[in-house]
């Protein structure tokens, strides 16, 4: 069957109608998407279809279009049929955008499966869960979503609201924090409580501690656990005269010897630190401007946890005991002087005891061998012939040595005995003069040159012993000169170092080094060809170091001596 042939005019007229047609649709579609027209224009397989809100009330339309939540229906392809203005806001987008577009646009890949879901369920009855959204700037949205199915134009249709869940996590977590706060808030009473608590036990145990402090006659006080002073009883202010209105650290400071303060505060802060229990001795100023010494005590007073709520302390006046306890000191350095003195004594006894029973021997024993030997040899009458004459001089000589030798033993003795005697200023010069007189005759036999340099005058001294120190060493210096050249002398004296040094130099015979370490032992003699006892120098040393004083002797053998001897100021 052929279809007849169209003219020009016929497809001309066609082509309007389609025009004419084609502007009323886009026309409902523009009502509908602003809301003038109660319908919906859906795309299906058959062209565009037109739903009409029949039967719908404006009122609850009204209401749906002033929620803040989004609303929306959608077909069974997932088209969107109708979206509230709520839904466009939350999206960020224009209405026009929304309604007509598929919703899965909105959400992301990843949870499109679970809204797949949400929908099956949704469609067989009623569904709810939370996924993201997509907005216009990008940002993902939780949003939470419930479906429910719904008659539209005697077709069911998807009814979805969305709701922002933003806001709900954001007080959430405001919640949260605020139960977080709020836990704070009570662990800091609860600590507040257990602190006021403390706080209570501390003033009850500090006032019943100050109740028994007032009723004891020693000086009291209690400290924090940190070592400040919280009380001072009566007796405090009855020894130190002092005020209530000083701050009590500041009193027990302005009170204590500053010597003391140091060692106090070491042994106060080891006892704070550790929990030991503080002893110390130390010196307070009572109200007279005089310091006492005192005994401090102090231990930690604990409560039932074992932490330490304040320390508890006394200082007992043990002034008269320290005293006490000095003069003791001061006795037993005196008895260790005077055993000190007597083992010096003992020592020299000891070497009289030797010298009696060695160098005396031999005069006893020859005396007893010329009488022997008078008895024998000679008969009353001819005492005066010979031999007996000789015998008789021999005799003589070893009595006089015998009396020589006790005399020099008599002179250490009183020597020994003269240890700790007050000294008294002595003029050098004088001294050097007087026994420069007694060996001018020595001095000029031997045609010896004697120079004297005195820069120091005085020197705290007895008399007679510096008269004996400076006989000894000039006849010394004379009597061991060399025989190849004139002696040369030099007595000298300065100051050095707290000392007054004399020194008295010669260039006489000299000794080697063994024997300096000799020089002054008791019968000690390196040249027998000069006559002498050995003593001399023995008794020099003694007599200045009784004195405080001290030896030096330079000597170099064939060159000649150099003694010096330290006085002390």
């Amino acid at each position: 069957m052929s279809t007849p042939s169209l003219t020009a005019a016929d497809l001309a007229r066609e082509n309007e109608e389609l025009r004419y047609q084609l502007e009323e649709a886009h026309e409902l579609i523009h009502a509908i998407r602003t809301g003038a027209v109660d319908a919906l224009a859906v795309q299906g397989s058959e062209g565009p279809r037109i739903f009409t809100l029949q039967g719908a009330d404006q009122g609850y339309r009204t209401l749906i279009e002033q929620m803040s939540e989004g609303a929306l229906l959608l077909s069974n392809d997932g088209t969107v049929l109708y979206a509230n203005a709520g839904l466009a806001s939350l999206l960020g987008r224009n209405l026009s955008e929304v309604i007509g577009s598929t919703f899965d646009s909105f959400i992301p890949l990843p949870f499109r499966d679970y809204w797949a879901g949400l929908v099956l369920k949704g469609w067989a009855g009623k569904s709810k869960g939370e996924l993201p959204l997509r907005t216009e700037a990008g940002p993902l949205i939780p949003f939470s979503v419930s479906t429910n199915v719904l008659t539209f134009n005697d077709n069911d249709v998807l009814a979805v609201i969305v709701t922002d869940l933003s806001a709900q996590r954001e007080i959430t977590a405001i919640e949260a924090q605020v139960a977080e706060q709020n836990r704070i808030i009570s662990r800091k009473n609860e600590e507040i409580q257990r602190q006021e608590a403390a706080r209570q036990e501390v003033e009850r145990a500090a006032a019943e501690a100050h109740r028994m402090l007032e009723g004891i006659p020693h000086i009291a006080w209690t400290t924090n656990p940190q070592g400040r002073i919280t009380y001072l009883n009566r007796r405090w202010y009855d020894y130190t005269g002092h005020d209530n209105h000083t701050p009590l650290d500041e009193q027990w400071l302005l009170h204590l010897h500053p010597a003391d303060a140091e060692g106090t505060n070491i042994h106060l802060a080891h006892s704070l630190s550790t929990g030991d229990a503080f002893e110390m001795e130390f010196r307070f100023r009572n109200q007279a401007g005089a310091y006492r010494w005192m005994l401090g005590r102090a231990l930690p007073s604990r409560n039932a946890t074992g932490e330490i709520m304040q320390w508890i302390g006394t200082s007992t006046d043990i002034h008269e005991h320290r005293l006490a306890l000095e003069r003791i000191d001061l006795a037993q350095k005196q008895l260790r002087d005077n055993n000190a003195q007597l083992t010096r004594v003992n020592v020299d006894l000891d070497n009289f005891i030797y010298t009696a029973s060695h160098d005396l021997k031999a005069p006893i024993s020859n005396i007893e061998g010329l009488l022997d030997a008078l008895l024998v040899e000679l008969p009353a009458e001819t005492v005066q012939q010979d031999p007996v004459q000789p015998i008789l001089g021999l005799m003589q000589d070893s009595v006089n040595r015998f009396k020589r030798t006790i005399e020099q033993l008599t002179d250490v003795s009183k020597l020994q005995k003269e240890h700790g005697r007050p000294t008294e200023p002595i003029d050098v010069g004088t001294v050097v003069h007087d026994v420069r007189l007694d060996l001018e005759p020595l001095i000029h036999s031997n045609a010896a040159e004697l120079e004297i340099a005195l820069e120091a005058l005085t020197v705290l001294f007895s008399q007679k012993n510096l008269r004996s120190v400076v006989f000894n060493l000039l006849s010394n210096a004379l009597k061991y000169r060399s025989p190849q050249r004139p002696p040369r002398i030099s007595l000298r004296t300065w100051t050095e170092e707290g000392f007054v040094v004399l020194e008295v130099e010669d260039n006489g015979l000299g000794l080697d080094a063994a024997s300096k370490h000799k020089l002054f032992g008791m019968f000690q003699r390196f040249h027998d060809h000069v006559e002498g006892s050995g003593i001399g120098l023995y008794m020099v040393k003694k007599m200045v170091e009784n004195a405080g004083g001290h030896l030096i002797v330079r000597s170099e053998l064939g060159t000649g001596t150099s003694f010096l001897v330290y006085f002390p100021r």
